[in-house]
């Protein structure tokens, strides 16, 4: 059975998460993803990240994440040879995708007007921080600047409290989710006209997409939300985290019916609010019509109620409820061992060179006809220089010339550094 892009060849030119991450997802879906890599590689192959105790010569954690399934070539872009290696490449492709700064990519000559004049139906796909357009177009960005920028962090924390990072990289992982569905879009629209474009999404715009209901309603009511710690900002009324006496949390969203919010109330020893006139519809209790005081003593009583059971007896109780909308918060590590992310594939096992089977997360979207499918584990640097050159016409000879230039660079390069580090410890 084939994938949906089975066919469709992808030449990636990427680094970190927001690009690789978008080559990832095409190349789920069948694509063959093609990953450039100067002769030191992705930076992030080398990234140890916070308590990684693996080998340093194995990969980083943020590169198997975002590579897994794609092929590497290794090439000196600034040589004759490794030029000619790249337009093989491109001459065989549908899509260009890179995160490579606007600038960057022009000095290599591979800007979207000098493609598109030499590859008509190329698909030009790139993502940037700030967005093509405007005076900060070209700024330098990581994660963390786009949530910044965007408002996320002004709403994320406590009450009174300084603004906070999320505890995961939203911004590159949301630019990668829109590049890939622009590119799908690119290639739906050439398959029906004929026409290649250019596809162009930033980390900003995406944190604002992220946010519609917030900014939109700002943007309506003139409020000035506020941070709320476990509760959302813009959400009166039960709607939160709650510690358990364990240590634990749950997330309580909403009981469509009113058996269940008068369930838990009793089973959290509140009854009073099991008959409360405030919190007898399903609206009020996702606080419509809630003043702030009322909306802080039901908060107030459910801290309570909760810390009189276990997260896993909580757990245990809720799933009698069906009408109730909860969830317990999982550790990382009780994600990794979910049995409902299990079932539907979203952790998987992959090989990684020097490490053997590693669990990740795998392929999001279910296709009933054209599945797609996790094709692997990250690629070493270089290993598909013989196989895809080759494909692109490239002699054994000039094969052979890339790949050493790209190893005579990256070895002294490493005999540099380790010459610095010898000279500081001297």
């Amino acid at each position: 059975m084939q994938e949906p892009l089975t066919g469709i060849r992808v030449v990636e030119m990427t680094i970190a998460v927001q690009g690789p991450a978008a080559g990832l997802y095409l190349c789920d879906m069948g694509a063959e993803v093609i990953k450039v890599e100067p002769p030191l590689g992705d930076p992030n192959r080398y990234g140890r990240n916070v308590d990684n105790p693996t080998p340093a010569g194995t990969l980083g954690p943020q590169f198997v994440a975002v590579n897994r399934g794609k092929r590497s070539v290794c090439l000196d872009a600034s040589t004759d040879l490794g030029k000619q290696a790249i337009h093989a490449l491109l001459a065989t492709a549908d899509v260009f995708l890179t995160n490579y700064r606007e600038d960057a990519i022009e000095r290599m000559g591979l800007g979207w007007d000098t493609l598109h004049a030499r590859y008509p139906r190329l698909i030009h796909a790139s993502v940037n921080g700030f967005g093509p357009k405007g005076p900060d177009a070209g700024k330098a960005m990581l994660d963390g600047a786009a949530v910044a920028r965007g408002g996320l962090a002004h709403m994320t924390g406590s009450g009174n409290g300084p603004p906070n990072v999320p505890g995961a990289i939203i911004g590159d992982t949301a630019g990668a989710m829109q590049l890939a569905l622009g590119t799908m879009t690119a290639l739906l629209a050439r398959e029906r006209t004929g026409i290649a474009q250019r596809v162009q999404v930033s980390a900003l715009g995406t944190q604002l997409w992220l946010q519609q209901w917030e900014l939109t309603h700002t943007a309506m009511t003139g409020a000035a939300l506020t941070r709320s710690g476990p509760h959302h900002p813009n959400i009166r009324g039960p709607y939160g985290v709650y510690q358990t006496s364990c240590g634990g949390a749950i997330l309580l969203a909403q009981t469509m019916a009113q058996e269940a919010w008068d369930a838990i109330c009793i089973f959290g020893d509140i009854p009073e609010y099991a008959f409360d006139e405030r919190f007898n519809t399903p609206g009020k209790r996702l606080g419509e019509g809630m003043t702030q005081e009322t909306s802080a003593e039901i908060r107030a009583a459910l801290a309570r109620a909760f810390m009189i059971h276990t997260a896993t007896e909580w757990d245990a109780f809720l799933r009698t409820q069906p009408e109730a909308i909860w969830e317990r918060v999982r550790s990382w590590h009780e994600v990794l061992e979910d049995p409902q992310s299990h079932a539907n594939g979203y952790i998987t096992r992959v090989d990684v060179p020097g490490l053997g089977p590693v669990r990740t997360v795998g392929a999001l979207v279910t296709l009933s006809e054209t599945p797609g499918s996790v094709k692997g584990g990250p690629p070493l640097l270089g290993e598909g220089n013989d196989e895809v050159l080759g494909r692109c016409g490239l002699s054994a000879e000039e094969i052979s010339a890339i790949t050493e230039r790209a190893t005579a660079v990256r070895e002294a390069a490493f005999a540099a550094l380790l010459g610095d580090s010898n000279s500081a410890e001297s």
